[in-house]
């Protein structure tokens, strides 16, 4: 029996997906704000302080709690609830805000607690717990690199992630160790052991990039990776608008421009 709201979905699309949760009267989904896409008359959209879970029931000063946590990780304080207050089934459907993959978890399977990264979560049933997972070591906060400070989902409700480009799902056995770049990571179940590394030796340090430091996963548990973090796409884009390339009476430039792909 789950304590969270039983939520019934389906997952469209293939490279702009979009997740379509039903709800019978009654139920609720919530949802961070901005992922919202459409749905049926009949559905009532209120905001509300934190994330609505039992854990956020003890007070204000709990309230206040939880959902300030949530500033850390970039988020708000509010977020949306969806609830059919009409007769039947009804239908509400949430967005990826960029191109790759819609992620389900159902909690209540995944040991009742998921750890991913910051701006993976989508939508969850309500009662799920929606914060921030604390640092166990100074270290992992100083070097996180692309956002090791995580997000926790907890519960035994359906939630969803979203993640960049392909996503891979990893099962890890007991004292396997993945070594993953901090971006690639979506998230992990909660008996996976997580810390960053630092790798050593000059020539990484001076001309590594990306690869100083990296994550390291140790099983049993579940991972899953995506191949294009959104911090390393903007980073790409940003780069590529901002570089003036000198074209007048230059050779390279033409020639540069057709490698692009951008003609003459």
């Amino acid at each position: 029996m789950r304590s969270n709201h039983e939520i019934d979905y389906r997952i469209f699309g293939e490279e702009m997906q979009y997740v379509e949760v039903e709800l019978d009267p009654s139920e609720t989904a919530i949802a961070e704000a901005g992922s919202f896409m459409m749905m049926d008359d009949g559905i009532q959209m209120e905001t509300i302080f934190g994330d609505g879970s039992q854990q956020q029931n003890s007070g204000l000063l709990g309230k206040l709690f939880s959902a300030g946590k949530r500033i850390l990780v970039g988020e708000s304080l509010f977020m949306t609830a969806y609830t059919n207050i009409g007769q039947g089934k009804k239908r509400v459907s949430f967005a990826s805000p960029y191109p790759g993959k819609i992620i389900a978890l159902d909690l209540q399977q995944l040991g009742g607690r998921i750890i991913c990264q910051k701006d993976a979560f989508l939508c969850a049933a309500k009662g799920v717990s929606i914060g921030i997972e604390f640092q166990k070591r100074l270290g992992t906060g100083l070097f996180g690199g692309e956002g090791f400070i995580m997000e926790k989902l907890e519960g035994d409700g359906m939630a969803f992630v979203h993640a960049g480009g392909h996503v891979m799902q990893r099962e890890l056995q007991p004292g396997e160790l993945l070594k993953i770049d901090t971006g690639c990571i979506v998230g992990f179940t909660g008996n996976v052991h997580y810390d960053i590394q630092f790798v050593g030796g000059i020539k990484n340090t001076l001309f590594g990039g990306e690869g100083v430091f990296f994550a390291t996963l140790r099983g049993p548990g579940t991972v899953w990776i995506q191949t294009l973090p959104i911090s390393r796409l903007a980073s790409r884009i940003l780069s590529y608008g901002t570089y003036k390339r000198k074209e007048e009476g230059s050779i390279l430039g033409g020639i540069g421009n057709m490698l692009d792909g951008d003609g003459w």
